[in-house]
């Protein structure tokens, strides 16, 4: 008798130490698809869960005679930017493809579905006719000018567009991408919206390729935010990829194959991944072709395609030549540069889940120069990053803003650091908010709930400091991989609990 409440014991404290180390992934979850509802711009809805944030920019576009009203502010500023914005929707579509199911169990897919249809919506108005696509809204200079929240907007709203005389191939194949990979995500729950968007990536994609040009040079305000340093063939490249995903067309993957040498797809080895270079999303995705017996006769190709995926994999996993693999800090942490440096970190979180699924299905190990890696290993290092984010580090700080006892209180963010406008109707003008909300000490009166701010330095050091916009701004494109990430370690923890469980009793007996 005494034996078996041994085991019960045995049984009860296992529960409980698995329970207190590992993350609350749901949580996680939840909270950073509210995050997006933080970043709207436009009239909010009836269901905004986000109740610090009321209507702005409700005369988007007007001085143009266009209506821009909607989409995304990328970060802590108040101009729309059209590449990031569009980034963000891919990822968060490639997130509801690849775990769609994860999502269902959550109970979230709809908070995501309706996260991509308020960009994906507001790339519909921004495309105005074949050949045209509103590119920004506002100018990160005057924007800069200025602390406010966006529903006291004095800034300029001048809206910037590509067209065929000033082409933006780039904003256009990634606009292609998001709107293709949206048009997968609605097919079955409003086939009406998807095959809406698939026309409009068609287009787009067509546009991009036949009027090719860097959309920087076309919309020279964006230079000193979002220059397109990797220039556009990436993108023509993607959006093809993400379009033959949606339609199946042999056109797009042609393009892929034909282009694949002379566009850099196959001769680019890269170690990051961002709303700039697309090369290893791009990689990883053809990768997974080579399974496809009708496209054996690019195998070739295809196969070229998959080395350099696996160079960036193995890069990240540190298991590259020395001066080829992507640093670390001294706790783990990926670290690629050191603005912003968590966007490259949760999307390498995301693909390296990705490729790390697609070896277990396909019962295949990697082949690094520096040993073979099996699938586990690779989820365990992208577990290792999420964590981290989550926690698991030297200072112990949830780097997702609302998530855990400890987290950034004085995030670089206009509207999150001045009081809400639902509690003070009261007009704050351009530089009040400077005066008197940007340099207190005090904690943020909004929280940014589901925000991944910049994070650490490359010595693990963070200064919540309001004004360390290297550290402590957010961007749309740093939480969107993390989605999808999130929902596949709930789904492993919710399966591991019962497996332990059951090892345990077993064990016991």
């Amino acid at each position: 008798m005494k034996n078996h409440h041994y085991h019960i014991f045995l049984f009860t404290f296992f529960t409980l130490f698995c329970i207190t180390h590992s993350f609350d992934y749901a949580d996680a979850l939840s909270k950073s698809l509210l995050y997006f509802e933080a970043q709207r711009s436009g009239r909010l809805p009836y269901n905004q869960r986000v109740n610090w944030r009321h209507h702005s920019g409700l005369t988007d576009g007007l001085e143009q005679g266009v209506d821009l009203v909607g989409g995304y502010y990328d970060a802590g500023d108040h101009v729309k930017f059209g590449l990031p914005m569009a980034f963000t929707i891919t990822m968060l579509s490639w997130s509801a493809i690849e775990y769609r199911q994860e999502l269902i169990e959550a109970g979230e897919l709809r908070h995501v579905m309706e996260a991509i249809k308020w960009g994906t919506d507001y790339f519909i108005k921004a495309h105005t006719s074949p050949n045209v696509l509103w590119a920004e809204v506002g100018d990160g200079d005057t924007d800069h000018y200025c602390w406010q929240r966006p529903e006291d907007m004095t800034t300029s709203r001048r809206a910037f567009k590509i067209d065929e005389k000033n082409p933006g191939s780039d904003l256009a194949g990634e606009t292609a991408a998001a709107m293709a990979a949206a048009s997968i995500v609605f097919r079955k729950t409003n086939p009406h919206y998807s095959q809406l968007l698939l026309h409009h990536a068609h287009q787009l994609f067509e546009f991009g390729d036949k009027y090719r040009g860097e959309y920087d040079g076309s919309v020279g305000v964006v230079k000193n935010y979002y220059a397109s340093v990797s220039g556009y063939m990436d993108e023509l490249l993607w959006g093809a990829m993400w379009l033959y995903k949606a339609t199946d067309r042999e056109h797009y993957f042609d393009y892929i194959i034909s282009k694949a040498h002379s566009f850099g797809g196959i001769g680019w080895s890269i170690t990051e991944f961002s709303w700039d270079v697309k090369y290893a999303g791009l990689q990883i995705i053809a990768s997974k072709f080579l399974m496809d017996a009708k496209h054996k006769k690019h195998a070739d190709i295809l196969e070229q395609y998959k080395s350099k995926a696996e160079y960036y994999i193995c890069s990240c996993l540190n298991k590259n030549n020395r001066s080829s693999n992507v640093e670390r800090t001294p706790a783990g942490l990926l670290y690629v540069r050191e603005w912003n440096n968590m966007q490259y970190v949760s999307t390498a979180s995301f693909l390296l889940t990705v490729y790390s699924d697609f070896l277990k299905s396909e019962n295949q190990k990697l082949n690094c120069q520096n040993g073979i890696v099996g699938h586990e290993e690779i989820l365990s290092f992208a577990k290792s990053q999420v964590d981290y984010i989550l926690g698991s580090n030297p200072l112990n700080m949830s780097y997702l803003v609302g998530y855990g006892p400890k987290f950034p209180k004085r995030v670089h963010h206009r509207g999150a650091s001045i009081v809400s406008y639902k509690e003070n109707k009261g007009f704050i003008g351009c530089t009040q908010g400077y005066d008197n909300w940007y340099g207190v000490q005090e904690p943020n009166p909004n929280i940014l709930v589901g925000a991944l701010v910049g994070g650490p330095d490359n010595e693990d050091k963070f200064e919540d400091q309001r004004n360390n916009y290297v550290q402590t701004e957010a961007c749309t494109y740093n939480t969107a991989p993390l989605v999808g990430v999130f929902a596949k370690f709930l789904q492993i923890g919710n399966r591991s609990l019962v497996q332990d469980s059951d090892s345990v009793l077993v064990a016991s007996l």
